[in-house]
């Protein structure tokens, strides 16, 4: 199943708190906004929307970053 940035967006600001002026190329973790807790989740609700199961080998900066970076590994994985 597909994964869209408004529902990834709309998940990063009602679950976990983030501002709503984040774009879908802020970048995430690298600049601290969140942390390794709010990855699991990201994880998570990855995994329960889109049926795909991530690997912990592809948990890295250039998979989930950002919003279209993340929407894009999940595209890629479906």
């Amino acid at each position: 199943m597909r994964l869209t940035t408004d529902e990834l967006h709309t998940f990063l600001t009602t679950e976990l708190g983030l501002e709503d002026d984040v774009t879908a190329e802020t970048e995430l973790f690298s600049t601290g906004m969140l942390d390794s807790v709010a990855m699991m989740n990201i994880i998570g609700f990855i995994e329960e929307k889109s049926g795909i199961d991530v690997r912990p080998a592809d948990v890295t900066l250039d998979n989930f970053d950002t919003m279209q970076r993340i929407v894009d590994y999940v595209a890629a994985e479906s």
